[in-house]
Parts: C-alpha cells; structure tokens; sequence
C-alpha cells in the first residue's frame, strides 16, 4: 500500500487492515467533496503563486476527471490507497507526475478529511432538512382532513381529555419544527472551513484561506488552526444531537402509531400491503414498519453519547480516535433518512375511525367540559369538580359532547398556518444559505 506518509519502513499487513478500518468504504461518500476541497485548493495556490498557472490548470483539468469518474461510480479505494486523499494524490502523480506531487502543499490530511467532511455533512442537512419538510407537509395535510375528527387524549397512559387527530398530527407537525432549529445549529457549525489549518498549527506558506472559503462554499472560516482541529468531533456531536432530536419526534410517532391502530384501540388503520402477517396466526396485521423505525430511532438516539465518548479524554489536536466517528454517524445517517422515507409513507396511507368518542366507555372524556359549564353558570370551579366528580361516582354522569374550543392552539383552532410560517422560517436557515 502507498501511504503519503511512508518512510522506507515496511508496515505489517495486519497493522495495514487494523488502521485503515472502513475508510475505503466510507470515504467514496467524502471523495466529491474531496475533489472540491482540493479544487479550491490549487486555485489558491496558483492564486498565491505557489503554483504556477500552467501547473494550476493541468491539476484542475486531473481533478475534474476524477471527479467524473466518482459521479459515474468507477472510482474504486483499493488496496494501493489508504484513504481517498491518498488515492486522489497517487491518481494525480501517477498523470502529471512532480505536478501531482505539488497539490498536498500547504495542508495536511487532518484539515483535508475535515473539509470534505464539513461539506459532506452540510449536504446531509439539507439532506434531511428536505425529508423532513415532506413528512411535515403530510402530517399538516393529514392534520387538516382530519381536524374535526376527535379521539381520546391520554395523560398517564388513561382516557383524559377529547383531542383530535387534527390536534394530534398537527403537534408532530410543530414538534418536526423544534428539530430543524437543531438542525440549523448543526448546520452553522459545519459551514466553518477549516482548510488551511494543515496539521493543527497553521503552516509558513503565504495561503489565502478565505480565498478557499470562498471557492470552497462555506459561510465562514473556523478563523484559529487549533479550533479548527477541535472542530472533529464537535462538528459529528452536534449533528447527531440533531438526529437524536428527530428521531425522538419519530420513535414517539412511531409508538402512537403502533398502539392506536390495534384492535383493542382501533384509532386509525393502514393498508395491509404497509403490515406483516404471521406464519401460524391468519388474522394479524403487524406494524412492523412503525416497529423498526421505532427500534432504529431508539438507536439514533444513542448516537450522541457513542459520538461524546470518542472524543472524551483526548487532549487538542488530531487523534486517530476520530476515524471511528464515520462507522458510528455514516450508517446512522442513511438509517434516519430511511425511517423518514417510511414514516412519510405511513402517515400518507393513514385512516383514522371517524366514530370513536362515540362509545360509551369514552363518556368520562368530558367531565371537564361538564365542570367548566358547571363554572361557565357560577358555581365556584371547586364545587362544580366535586359535583362532576360525585355523578361520576355513583353512575349519574352524563356527558355534554357538543364542545367548542377558540383559543389558539385547540382543537378548533389548529393554528396550522402559523406553524407552517414557523418551520419555513427554520427550514430557510439550511436552505436558503447557498
């Protein structure tokens, strides 16, 4: 194996496979955004006179049919390279010979793999950020058909209140809202460019690195060298804090989802083309659907603390640690995006029972419009629950089931419009950026 760092000394094999993990395979994800990297990079060099302009251009010229080959799937890591930065390195010495050989000055592969993955991290907020305006787009939809729809809302897991599917879909709606405001601080924390920070401590070549922010993309520049290398790590952190918040909102959609379309609830239904059946029981219709995208966003959830634990202990500066941070946020990011794939899906093909408060057992629901009207006539709030509370009791209740809710928020007044003004704010800060 050709390693950019080789010496003379000959590496075992096994110390080889050790090191080198996954990279091969994750690093075909980086490999665009690598080429992106070093782009911009030659450019500056050329710029700064470090290269002259007929070098700068055969190197552009190299790096734009590696990038072709990328884009069409024929670009393989074997086992000649350690990673896509060393590839890309041999790739360019083996076609341009000394030429090649000039592109790696002025960086280092610490600041090299924090770029691409920089980049690549800013493309998987977007990413999500569009997934998850199409899921929100149809819990509003869903939201809206059904808003005059009522169901029983729990608190302990009993019958409380009346809701309605309009109020219940709606709140998964805004609550997809609180998660893109985490995924916007995500966001801002992977459009810093650290180029240029080399090793951890800068480099005595006159670089221009807001000239490579600029080419590059990003927002701004992670401005110290040694910040720039604490970025890894950090940057991972935030995202998966951010997929650790979505994947709650769906684990929690997912767990309704699982208990109310059962028989002995009977709130809503799927197609059985979305269930499982079973191999001894004809009758079942499993959500097997909600149930993995509920076990998978358990996991995500988890992400977090993995990622945090990598990092603990380790001083400034770069550590190989850090290269097991894409086996744990590279599957865990196809894996969200995934449940969100499916969750749409789901809730598109949803149908809820229009009739269900309509059962007797349900009749307790509302008890509390029964005090509030007790109160609404001038019977101080206490007594009027005492005296609610005493028909309960002794079987003379009866329930006033024609209810008006107004306030903002309720179930006759969703505020969906204003929710959607919410997120399209959120959705803006990742999208709208570039």
């Amino acid at each position: 194996m050709e390693t950019l760092w080789n010496k003379g000394v000959e590496t075992p094999p096994e110390v080889t496979r050790f090191t080198v993990g996954n990279d091969p395979d994750w690093d075909l994800r980086l490999a665009p955004y690598d080429i992106k990297g070093s782009m911009a990079h030659v450019k500056m060099l050329g710029k700064t006179g470090l290269l002259t302009p007929a070098e700068t251009e055969e190197l552009v010229k190299a790096l734009e049919k590696i990038l072709d080959r990328i884009l069409q799937g024929k670009l393989v890591i074997g086992q000649e390279a350690e990673d896509i930065h060393s590839l890309v390195e041999l790739e360019l010495s083996r076609e341009l010979g000394e030429t090649g050989k000039k592109i790696h000055a002025g960086r280092s592969r610490n600041d090299q793999v924090m770029t691409d993955i920089h980049l690549y991290l800013k493309d998987v907020c977007r990413d999500i950020a569009r997934m998850t305006a199409r899921l929100f787009t149809c819990l509003q939809e869903k939201s809206e058909l059904y808003k005059d729809i009522f169901m029983p809302g729990y608190t302990h897991e009993r019958p409380a209140m009346p809701s309605s599917f309009g109020l219940w879909l709606g709140a998964y709606a805004e609550v997809l809202v609180d998660d893109m405001h985490q995924l916007g601080a995500a966001w801002q924390q992977c459009d810093q460019n650290p180029l240029g920070s080399a090793a951890g401590y800068g480099n005595s070549f006159p670089l221009d690195r807001e000239e490579t922010t600029k080419l590059v993309g990003f927002g701004t520049l992670k401005f110290n060298s040694i910040a720039a290398q604490m970025s890894r790590g950090r940057t991972e952190r935030s995202l998966s804090f951010a997929m650790a918040s979505l994947a709650g909102t769906l684990n929690k959609l997912a767990a309704d989802c699982c208990l109310f379309s059962g028989p002995d609830y009977g709130f809503m239904d799927f197609p059985e083309s979305l269930t499982t059946g079973s191999s001894i029981m004809p009758h079942k219709k499993n959500p097997d659907v909600w149930e993995l995208i509920r076990a998978h966003c358990n996991n995500i959830q988890g992400l977090p603390n993995q990622i945090t634990l990598v990092g603990t202990n380790l001083t400034h500066g770069y550590h190989r640690d850090y290269q097991l941070l894409k086996d744990l946020l590279f599957p865990a990011i196809d894996t969200l995006m995934d449940c969100l794939r499916m969750a749409i899906l789901m809730v598109d093909n949803l149908k809820v029972n229009t009739s269900i408060l309509q059962d007797a057992r349900y009749d307790q629901l509302f008890s509390v419009e029964t005090v509030n009207r007790l109160v609404m006539n001038g019977i101080p709030f206490r007594d009027a629950y005492r005296q609610v509370a005493s028909s309960l009791k002794d079987g003379t209740f009866i329930p006033e089931k024609d209810i008006h809710y107004t306030h903002t928020g309720s179930k006759g007044n969703l505020a969906n419009e204003k929710i959607r003004e919410k997120m399209a704010l959120a959705l803006s800060r990742i999208l709208d950026q570039e």
